[in-house]
């Protein structure tokens, strides 16, 4: 995809009080954005890098796996947290507690998760579909970051599914809500990662309000994100399943944004040298055996378009130390150059499409609703 866009009129995108020269947030994705990951690509380029996606009931309650996600890499200008919560008062109460004691500087709140479990409780992306409910959630969330300087945005998707569509409203929302940015997936939950991106609802969002307005969907490569607010003007990008793998679209994009040519193609060798890093940070986090074990999902993207082998690959999948590691990607060959076929191409999920599962006459009023407490899941996605 060719961008139209010039980068000497891209703007820094303002959230608040933060200004991001490089207008790019990395989407929060679970298992996968955590400290390890967001330090490796916080090394490439500048951006906000997100937290995974940490519910505002367990932090209320102090649950300690909820706490121990709260660790961020000294390379972190700004901490950055994303919020999922159904209950407004535990919402506002969650924000406070990560303004006040762990010094995050800025809250996304998720309306975007189109997974089952979370949507038939009328969480995730059914949730918007109550305008009065999100309405209190955003107004309570931007409460409870009140006098503290800290940002609340808001990343949602383009509705339940083309006949329930509920992004213009919940833009018009986030902004009478004080909300300082709102981003859009342009998908709808029943579209959950298939088939192609809208970016012209995003457009549409952007023509709509006037706060901030962030694009998610299908930029796979730096020049996408270029293309997207050239075609859009939305201000910022949301990068998630481009970077699975390539930590180095990173560097890419803050080349693209400054107007620079260069685009990173690493060969073979020099891939297997930020896998080692990535174990190796993962196991400064968690211990060197779990690190290693946790590693093991990113094998397939860091080695994908490259013939590496069936057996290497399957011995990847199930290493357990730094010495394993290390002999295993001692056999690859490090001149292989990067597989240019794979540019442009989907990456992680993409499933078909399926009806979304929703409570019992969810969708016969848009008036506020009481939700189960278990909509309140720790699944991330949007």
């Amino acid at each position: 995809m060719t961008s139209t866009a010039d980068p000497a009129r891209l703007q820094p995108l303002r959230l608040g009080p933060l200004t991001l020269d490089v207008p790019v947030v990395l989407a929060p994705m679970a298992g996968v954005t955590n400290v390890a990951y967001r330090r490796l690509c916080a090394e490439q380029g500048a951006g906000l890098y997100v937290c995974e996606m940490i519910t505002s009931r367990g932090l209320v309650e102090g649950d300690s796996t909820s706490l121990s996600m709260l660790t961020f890499a000294p390379n972190e200008q700004v901490r950055s947290v994303q919020l999922y919560g159904i209950d407004p008062a535990t919402v506002g109460r969650a924000v406070r507690i990560l303004c006040e004691e762990h010094g995050v500087g800025h809250v996304d709140l998720n309306f975007g998760c189109p997974v089952p479990k979370i949507t038939r409780r009328g969480g995730g992306a059914a949730l918007p579909w109550k305008a009065a409910l999100l309405g209190r959630i955003l107004q309570e969330a931007v409460a409870g970051a009140e006098g503290f300087d800290v940002p609340v945005t808001m990343k949602t998707r383009k509705g339940i599914d083309e006949d329930h569509l509920t992004y213009l409203d919940a833009g018009h929302i986030a902004q009478e809500s004080g909300c300082a940015a709102i981003a859009l997936h342009g998908r709808t939950a029943a579209q959950h990662y298939s088939g192609q991106a809208d970016w012209d609802a995003i457009g549409e969002l952007k023509a709509a309000v006037d706060i901030p307005v962030l694009g998610n969907g299908d930029i796979w490569e730096a020049d996408d994100a270029l293309a997207m607010m050239a075609a859009t003007g939305c201000d910022g990008v949301v990068v998630g399943r481009g970077c699975l793998g390539r930590p180095w679209l990173f560097a890419d994009l803050a080349a693209a944004f400054e107007g620079r040519d260069e685009r990173r193609l690493p060969r073979l060798g020099e891939v297997a040298d930020v896998m080692r890093r990535h174990a190796e940070l993962l196991g400064d986090w968690m211990g060197e055996e779990r690190g290693c074990i946790e590693f093991r999902k990113h094998v397939a993207w860091y080695l994908k378009g490259f013939p590496a082998g069936s057996v290497v690959r399957s011995r990847l999948g199930s290493v357990s130390s730094y010495a394993a590691l290390d002999a295993l990607l001692e056999g690859l060959d490090p001149d292989e150059p990067f597989p240019v076929a794979e540019l442009g191409t989907p990456r992680g999920r993409q499933g078909t499409p399926r009806r979304v599962a929703l409570p019992e006459g969810w969708l016969d009023s848009r008036g506020l609703a009481t939700l189960d407490a278990e909509a309140e899941d720790a699944t991330s996605g949007g």
